[in-house]
């Protein structure tokens, strides 16, 4: 993968398994990346995602938890379309949403382009409330930081 990259960490720490992306941005930026690409830990804070996707990235790369219905610890990679992001006025007006298509829509009103995005996701098993990773997606945080460092490398 060449051109600018961000890698961005989204959940929400006190939701259990949602805490998921924060996770694993915490450990890619312990990773030696080129200058290039960027690692940050965004939270529950859609608004400065977006303002960040204005800058221009070739790529962004989400890491998030993604409930599809495999066994919880399950890693994707889901590329998403701008295009066909649906979300309400409401969800994009929510200054600490943090949904990919809220996200990616917001980008588009303020007239960027968020170009090439992809999910890194993990199946979670417990979205309740509470600290700490369940022990599946815990162990998914060593998988999803690996095929992170392969899809950059590409």
């Amino acid at each position: 993968m060449s051109g600018r990259v961000l890698i961005a960490g989204i959940g929400n720490i006190f939701l259990g398994d949602d805490g998921f992306g924060v996770e694993v941005a915490r450990r890619l930026s312990e990773q030696d990346f080129p200058d290039r690409v960027r690692v940050a830990d965004y939270g529950i804070s859609g608004m400065h995602l977006a303002f960040d996707l204005l800058v221009g990235y070739e790529t962004t790369i989400l890491l998030d938890a993604a409930a599809r219905g495999d066994e919880p610890g399950t890693v994707y990679v889901i590329e998403l379309d701008p295009a066909t992001a649906t979300a309400s006025p409401s969800q994009i007006a929510d200054a600490h949403g943090m949904h990919p298509d809220t996200v990616l829509q917001l980008v588009e009103l303020l007239g960027g382009r968020p170009g090439r995005t992809l999910l890194v996701g993990c199946e979670p098993a417990s979205l309740g409330e509470g600290i700490g990773l369940s022990p599946a997606v815990r162990r998914a945080v060593d998988i999803a930081v690996r095929t992170v460092i392969e899809l950059v490398e590409v």
